[in-house]
This record gives C-alpha cells, structure tokens and sequence, in this order.
C-alpha cells in the first residue's frame, strides 16, 4: 500500500479504465499531501490503508465526473444561483444549524451520501430511497461502533447535511485533511494555495447534483470556507454568508478534542501540547481573514448566529438570519425546523466531554488570541 501521487493516480485509472482528471491542478496538492502524509503522520498500516483508499476513491470520482459531463455537456449550461455558506469556528452550532437549514424545501443541502457517492447524479424520485443511502449508513454506523465517543462529538448520519469536504478534496486543496491527519508542512501550503481552481470543481459538483435532484439554491457549510473567502467570491459572486459564534474556549477544546481522535485512529496520536497550539493559530488566522473579507464587501451579505440563541430557540435564530440576508421564511421551512428542533435536542447522543488542558492551554491564553474577535462581536462566554 503506497501513497506514492502517481502510484496513487495510475490505481484511479486502472479501477476506472478512464484517463482524464478534466485538468491536472489537483496534483500539485495531491503531492504536497501525500508526502506530508508519509513524513509526517507516522500512520498506523491500517492508517495508511485508509488514506491511500480515500485518496483513489476521490481520484476515481473525478475521472468519473469528467466522463459524465462528456456524455452529457449539457449539465454545465445550469447556474448555480446565490447559495448560502455558513461559516464560523468549528464545534460552534453548525451540525444543528445545518440540519435546521436542510428542512427548509425552497433550498437544497449536500448531503453525506451524495457528497461521497455523486453518480450516478440523484434523481428527485429517489432521492430518500436510493440504495446509496444504506451503504453509506453502514460505513458511518461501523465507524461509531468502533469509537462509540465520535458520535456524541459529531453527528453524522447518510441523509444528514455534510461540510463541503469531498468536493474541494477532489482538488486537493482543504483544510479538512489537517483534521484528519498531523500533516503540518501540507496546512502550510493549503493555506496559502489558489483556491479559485478548487471552487471552480466545487461548482461543477454542484451543477451535476442539481441536474436531476433540484432544488439549484443550496445551503453549503464549512468553517474552512473562511481561509479563502476572496477565491469563494471569485465562483460565486452572488453568495450569501452565515456566520455561527461562539465562546472560543469551549471551541477549541472541542476541536482539539475531536481531531485528536480521529488523529489517533489512524496512527499515532499527535503531541496534545503541539495540536493544541497548531489549532489555536489556525482559528485564529481563518477567523482573521473572514472579518477581512467583511470588510472589504460590507455587511449586506452576511448575518450571525450565535450559539446562545441558536440553543434557546433555534427557529427564530435561522428566521432572523433570512430575514437579514433577505431570503423567504416560509411556513412550510419554519415548520419543519421546528419538527426537528423538537425531535433532535443537543445532547441526545451522550455528551462531549474534554478539557482545554489536556491540549497545553488555558482559557486566558485563547481568549486573549480571540480578542479582536470578541470585542467585534456579541459572544456569550461559557456558552
């Protein structure tokens, strides 16, 4: 099993029997990371297997698309108008407030089966039965049994609303592979790396979903959408932008916590201490660039959530952010938030339990890192 970039090409194209990537500006990251990877992530024989199954399958699913568009060009003549991205920190509400957006039947959320899995593209038809959807439960429900403590830190379910991973990873160029594994020389380069090539693959993912499963108005999240806002712009120039808030200690506590986990599931367990600090500078940097980027476009296009009122009552939180970026809050979108509020209360998976201690550091430490941050905006501590 190698993460050797060609090797790991070639084997796309041996299982697909296809050749053409639509395009080569994937390498360069796929090169970077994979070598990060090998040098860095000390990963386990079973870690590795993972990784090298990841990174063919999203190879595989890129030639895959490139010969679906050849047989059906037309896909490309759609627009993909004003979607709505939520951004913010990590572990700030966004699960929930993603699941609450996805009841809203005007707009469309990317779901994890769809997300992994895009062809054939889903059909409105069957979209809720698609054989798809088990095979993807199975995967995620094996994965919970293995660490029965990753469900009460995430989510997860097929039919669930899912962050734009897979679709910038058929790029190469995310910030989700620094969760995934300790790979500090690749988050160098990703942070600083052109996006606009990533997003112009985002929106062709997109178009292809919508093509026979509308509607084309989507909500889209990723708290990693903040490091390139300007190169998300230059893709969809129309977009709209939520943005969640929350105590940052509690925040980075939490991510520590989570990517420390699924860290360690793949090899050896990163330095607590080194994780930690690594987590802090990247928040912070991401939450820089996002105000930056307000600044220069001005407030119009973005409302806040924040975590506070999201728990209190959600519906009126996501209300009060349509009303603000001006979309229509439907009664059917209300009423199916509300269902769901209802039936999905925080907690009901067990409790995420985790010390900013057990990472190397203290809450004045990452409060005065945030400070620019919390004196901008109306946080609630220890919420």
């Amino acid at each position: 099993m190698t993460l050797d970039p060609d090797a790991l090409v070639a084997t796309a194209r041996d299982q697909t029997g296809l050749r053409d990537f639509g395009g080569d500006e994937f390498r360069e990251g796929l090169n970077v990371l994979a070598k990060s990877v090998v040098e860095q992530s000390r990963l386990s024989p079973e870690g590795l297997e993972a990784a090298h199954q990841q990174f063919v399958r999203l190879l595989s699913t890129r030639l895959q698309i490139e010969e679906f568009y050849r047989d059906h060009p037309e896909i490309d003549d759609q627009d993909v108008p004003a979607p709505v991205f939520m951004l913010g920190l990590p572990r700030t509400g966004t699960t929930a407030l993603a699941a609450l957006l996805q009841r809203d039947p005007e707009r469309r959320s990317l779901l994890t089966w769809e997300s992994s899995t895009p062809l054939p593209p889903p059909e409105t038809a069957t979209r809720d039965s698609d054989p798809r959807i088990a095979a993807t439960q199975m995967g995620i429900d094996a994965r919970h049994a293995a660490m029965p403590q990753l469900q009460a830190m995430y989510d997860a379910s097929a039919t669930a609303s899912t962050e734009c991973h897979d679709l910038l990873g058929m790029s190469f160029r995310t910030e989700h592979f620094c969760g995934q594994f300790w790979v500090p020389d690749y988050t160098d380069w990703q942070r600083e790396c052109d996006m606009q090539p990533a997003y112009h693959y985002h929106r062709r993912v997109l178009k292809l979903l919508q093509w026979r499963c509308g509607p084309n108005r989507w909500h889209l999240h990723s708290p990693v959408h903040m490091f390139a806002l300007p190169d998300l712009l230059s893709v969809y120039p129309d977009a709209l932008f939520l943005m969640t808030h929350r105590d940052p200690v509690p925040v980075i506590g939490s991510v520590c916590s989570l990517i420390g986990t699924l860290q360690g599931t793949a090899g050896e367990k990163p330095d607590a201490s080194a994780l930690g600090h690594m987590q802090l500078e990247t928040w912070v940097i991401a939450v820089r660039r996002a105000l930056q980027f307000r600044e220069k476009i001005g407030e119009a296009r973005f409302a806040d959530v924040y975590f506070h009122e999201l728990n209190a009552d959600p519906v009126a939180a996501v209300a009060a952010a349509y009303e603000k970026l001006g979309l229509p809050f439907t009664d059917a979108a209300r009423s199916g938030m509300a269902s769901w509020g209802s039936a999905n209360p925080r907690g009901r998976h067990g409790t995420h339990r985790y010390a900013l201690e057990d990472c190397g550091l203290d809450a004045a430490k990452v409060l005065d890192a945030f400070a620019f941050y919390l004196d901008r905006f109306d946080v609630h501590l220890g919420s």
